[in-house]
């Protein structure tokens, strides 16, 4: 039986936890803050847009969409304030010169959480008392009652998400697993009820009906089409950019082999590399560096040594992530260009990489499992003559205090 074990986290938006991997997808301080001070920020889009009108981007282990749908609401947000403009008729808008294209390549094992995206709150303003429906002392400790967020998110890019995967992956209506998750009163308060009734919507549009489902839907289409603010500016949206939604439930190694697309910018977020290595080897990261553009760059939460490494020697300039406003730096961007790099690895960073810290995980063929990716790398580390981490720290530190 399929299980979800989410919570709110610090900013209002919804945190997923993995028992089998004992992890967790998104920060408790914030899954939408985490996105955008990890993810979007840090890409410059600013830049970007003003000499490009067409993206690409990649995004491995999507997940329940946070990355992709924080980028969906900065470029609405800093390009597309005009769509604020409701009172504009769809009709009005020249369909013919498309503002932007947008293609979103959305890449993940779990079917459930890709379709899942759109219906994912992300604006709980008070939680009287956060608890979690699951053990899990840590979580637990690091949630706060009082909800503090930075960032908005715009509900109507819910209703764009959920149409693209209905238009992606029609077959939704009939996963039984997945309605029943939707069906579910545990998980009722994470999910976005409007975005629950709209998909209804659609699925009795799309079903053989009763009198009485044909009733239905002939007031739910008079409220979303005639009604709704947020359906009008989904509408829009699309109307004004062409936007590409391609849902692959696969192994983002599998999924790499048989792609031709260059892509702009790529959202490395899986699990940690010592519980999922297979996304990490220095192997696959040559495979995405063929398929990112000269001008590209990749971005992860990632501070670790042997990822850090792991892209050096797949031939990309690597760099942190810094967020001004907690002065900390907190990921690794990557590029094939120095000039894109804003910060990079200081000599602490440098010196941890020639460690045993830095011994990269190897998968030659992309095909190994986890299991034997670790198992390979454990036994390159027992073998290794290189310095143990903890006596490179120490003497770093002892040297810095001379």
């Amino acid at each position: 039986m399929y299980e979800l074990y989410p919570y709110f986290t610090n900013d209002g938006s919804v945190g997923l936890y993995s028992p089998k991997d004992d992890d967790i997808y998104h920060s408790t301080y914030g899954a939408l803050s985490e996105a955008y001070e990890k993810f979007i920020l840090p890409a410059n889009f600013d830049k970007y847009f003003k000499t490009n009108s067409d993206i690409k981007i990649l995004d491995i282990c999507f997940g329940i969409g946070y990355n992709s749908k924080s980028f969906l609401n900065y470029f609405f947000e800093n390009f597309q304030k005009k769509l604020s403009d409701i009172n504009t008729t769809i009709d009005a808008i020249d369909t013919d010169n498309k503002f932007c294209k947008i293609y979103i390549k959305a890449v993940d094992t779990d079917k459930n959480l890709i379709y899942l995206s759109p219906f994912i709150r992300t604006d709980k303003k008070f939680i009287f008392k956060n608890r979690i429906g699951f053990e899990n002392e840590k979580i637990s400790r690091l949630l706060n009652v009082k909800i503090k967020s930075k960032y908005k998110y715009n509900r109507f890019l819910n209703i764009v998400l959920l149409k693209k995967i209905i238009k992606s992956c029609p077959e939704i209506f009939e996963d039984e697993e997945f309605n029943k998750i939707l069906r579910d009163k545990k998980y009722r308060r994470f999910l976005d009820q409007k975005i629950c009734r709209i998909y209804e919507f659609y699925k009795i549009q799309g079903c053989k009906n009763t009198l009485l489902r044909r009733s239905s839907a002939f007031l739910h289409n008079i409220y979303y089409r005639y009604l709704s603010k947020s359906y009008k500016k989904a509408l829009k949206y699309l109307k004004i950019n062409d936007l590409i939604f391609d849902v692959n439930i696969d192994d983002a190694r599998r999924t790499l082999l048989y792609d031709k697309n260059i892509y702009n910018y790529i959202f490395l977020d899986a699990f940690t590399p010592a519980k999922c290595p297979c996304l990490w080897t220095v192997d696959f990261f040559k495979l995405l560096r063929k398929h990112l553009d000269d001008n590209g760059m990749i971005l992860t939460y990632s501070n670790s040594a042997a990822v850090r490494n792991a892209f050096i020697q797949a031939g990309f300039w690597v760099g942190k992530i810094y967020n001004k406003e907690s002065d900390k730096f907190m990921g690794t961007v990557a590029a094939k260009k120095l000039e894109l790099i804003k910060n990079g690895l200081s000599e602490y960073d440098l010196g941890l990489i020639k460690t045993k810290a830095g011994i990269v995980y190897r998968d030659e063929n992309l095909t190994l499992d986890n299991g034997a990716i670790i198992a390979a790398h454990e036994k390159e580390v027992a073998n290794s003559s290189l310095m143990s981490s903890s006596k490179f720290i120490k003497t770093f530190r002892g040297a810095k205090n001379v």
